[in-house]
């Protein structure tokens, strides 16, 4: 099954439940799937989906700091929800040291030198997507490519 399947059962089973909060946030995500699906004239894969519910649940995480800091505990509630039910679409998180054992392994596979991120990240992007903060991986980057 799919991961786009996935997503679409779980839609039926909270529209069957009456779930109106659960059924909101799919309803969201499978929107944007189908956004991302529209705009580039193709299917999307499970990787692709992966990186579109990565995109969502990082700016949930914008979302829900934005609102703590104006006080509206309403919106960061529902912002929380739909990103907890967000991240359990996402495949399980890597280690640190597995990050660093990508990193070193991009580094190798790209010849990067000391102003060479973006190689590296672009080599990064596919396999971390979903897996781990590319926040994190970025400036994991940074400074072992400034040490060399």
């Amino acid at each position: 099954m799919t991961l786009k399947e996935r997503i679409n059962d779980d839609l039926k089973v909270a529209m069957r439940a009456r779930d109106a909060r659960k059924l909101g946030a799919i309803r969201l995500l499978m929107a944007e799937i189908k956004q991302k699906e529209v705009d580039g004239r193709c299917q999307l894969d499970d990787e692709a989906v992966t990186l579109v519910i990565d995109k969502m649940l990082k700016q949930r995480r914008d979302s829900i700091s934005q609102f703590a800091m104006a006080g509206r505990d309403d919106l960061v509630a529902q912002e929380t929800f739909e990103a907890e039910l967000l991240a359990g679409y996402l495949p399980a998180r890597l280690s640190g040291e597995e990050i660093e054992i990508a990193i070193t392994q991009a580094i190798a596979a790209t010849g990067a030198g000391a102003g060479e991120i973006g190689k590296v990240m672009t080599a990064l992007r596919t396999p971390l997507a979903g897996r781990a903060d590319m926040g994190e991986v970025s400036r994991l980057v940074k400074r072992r490519l400034a040490s060399r």
